[in-house]
């Protein structure tokens, strides 16, 4: 049984790495440019989100504060979600 444990442990350690090349994470800041051709956000941290293809882009503008939730997928900030902040 020991060794049963160990070997699982062992191989869920060496696969763990895997799971961090897709990350979730969010952040609230400013837009700074919105690109609809290509459907990406810029925010004013630099940073450039890629939309889906399907993506609402109604009331974004630059100026507008939002949140942006994102998933990281080989190096790209791929947007899930955003929320303009009142």
């Amino acid at each position: 049984m020991r060794f049963f444990v160990a070997t699982l442990l062992a191989t869920a350690s060496f696969l763990s790495p895997v799971a961090g090349f897709a990350e979730s994470a969010d952040v609230e800041a400013t837009i700074k440019k919105v690109d609809e051709k290509n459907f990406s956000i810029t925010l004013d941290d630099g940073k450039n989100y890629q939309a889906p293809q399907d993506f609402d882009f109604t009331g974004l503008k630059a100026g507008v504060k939002v949140v942006v939730f994102y998933t990281e997928i080989d190096g790209k900030r791929v947007i899930n979600d955003l929320d303009i902040v009142q």
